[in-house]
């Protein structure tokens, strides 16, 4: 048995190993309006570029590497995966034209995928599920101080060096956070308080047949998908808005969007892991009523902040979205893992991103761009803020519902026998 500190000291560095993805992730999007006027790209290329390409191989990658991390030793995985993403970013610095961009951000979505499945597994075996809630928000808190990190480092290092230094000066950094994992993590004891020990793990297919067959399961993935539109869709292209838009400098922008979607969303994600394992002591559903609330919350917000002509009021608000898009991650999380159970974890949660990151960031921003490039053509104007209109209330709003009906089938879980 680990000792409390042992535990906690392991969560924290799996929270640092989830921020330095998200920096590396969310860098891009500070940098990416210097990137296209050197690389002359459209809305639709950049889109491509920050969410298609990154998404595809991230979530294609990503089953087989769950599938791995359910039988195989996690620890090694992550260390791994995060040399493997840090130096694909740093090599990111040095593409001379669009198609190498997009071949290291393809190696940047394939290092990623060995890093949260792993992760989550490990923190379920670490964590009892009382505490589980508030242990994933702890975690997923590591992407938005990511997020806060990306734009405020990328917003500095592009007006002080350029963008192609700024992806070097981030990426080789976390090599060494790969090496301190690595040293200083064992391997946890795979523990499940819901089934009986000694069953084989799941394969892919009976995995992707009970996140199917169950209900809530089938739900909450839809509605964590379509919510990640606004997180992770919407985010890659908010910089873009404010530069366009209010006229905001990229330097100045960073620091906003930072608080904003990077402090504002750590708050909400760690919020919600505490009061969903507080409330759920009186009716377990509150696991997914907190969330359904914050993404309908989301619909009033977001239109606000697109439609204020006050910048500082709109970027304000924007911090308030960060904090609502940020609280449905961590208890989605330990719901799934209490259903699964151990020897499906990794599985669960890659099929879980699977929907994250095909919906929200392979439609979301490519989505959003090729909006605002047909009523851009159109002669619109203001064709982003339209763009992001048409898509980040309604999506936010699909799902709220979506989890709402994943609340009226939760059960705590059943047998695989």
């Amino acid at each position: 048995m680990s000792s409390p500190m042992y535990k906690h000291y392991v969560l924290g560095l799996l929270a640092l190993v989830y921020t330095v993805s998200f920096i590396d992730r969310q860098l891009l999007a500070i940098l990416q309006e210097a990137i296209k006027l050197e690389l002359s790209l459209s809305d639709s290329q950049l889109g491509i570029l920050t969410g298609f390409s990154f998404a595809v191989f991230y979530v294609g990658a990503g089953i087989p590497i769950a599938r791995l991390a359910d039988v195989a030793n996690r620890r090694n995985i992550i260390a791994v995966a995060v040399a493997l993403w840090s130096l694909m970013t740093a090599i990111s610095g040095y593409a001379q034209n669009y198609v190498q961009l997009v071949l290291a951000r393809i190696g940047v979505g394939v290092g990623e995928a060995g890093c949260s499945p792993p992760a989550h597994s490990m923190i379920s075996d670490l964590f009892a599920e009382s505490q589980r809630a508030t242990a994933m928000s702890i975690y997923s808190m590591g992407a938005f101080f990511g997020i806060m990190l990306g734009f405020w480092l990328g917003g500095i290092l592009e007006q002080a060096f350029g963008w192609r230094m700024a992806f070097v000066i981030v990426g080789l950094p976390g090599v060494a956070v790969a090496l301190l994992f690595w040293a200083t993590v064992r391997e946890p004891v795979r523990v499940d308080s819901l089934h009986e020990a000694g069953q084989k793990p799941l394969t892919a297919r009976q995995a992707a047949l009970y996140l199917w067959q169950d209900k809530s399961l089938r739900w909450l993935i839809l509605g964590g998908g379509l919510g990640a539109v606004v997180s992770l869709g919407g985010n890659a292209w908010v910089a873009s808005f404010f530069i366009r838009v209010h006229g905001v400098p990229a330097g100045d922008l960073g620091l906003w969007l930072a608080l904003g979607a990077g402090a504002a969303g750590a708050g909400g994600s760690l919020l919600a892991g505490l009061a969903t394992d507080w409330l759920g002591r009186f009716d377990r559903r509150w696991y997914l009523w907190l969330p359904s609330i914050s993404k309908l919350l989301i619909v009033p917000v977001s239109l606000s902040v697109y439609f204020l002509p006050d910048t500082t009021l709109a970027l304000s608000l924007f911090a308030v979205q960060g904090l609502l898009s940020a609280m449905y991650l961590g208890p989605t999380l330990a719901v799934l893992h209490t259903v699964m159970g151990a020897k499906g974890r990794a599985l669960a949660s890659a099929v879980y991103l699977f929907s994250i990151n095909i919906i929200g960031l392979g439609l979301g921003p490519v989505l959003i761009g090729v909006i605002s490039d047909t009523l851009g053509a159109a002669g619109a104007a203001d064709s982003l803020r339209y763009a992001l209109v048409s898509s980040v209330p309604v999506f936010a709003a699909l799902s709220g519902l979506a989890l709402f009906l994943a609340s009226r089938h939760y059960r705590q879980g059943r047998d695989f026998s």
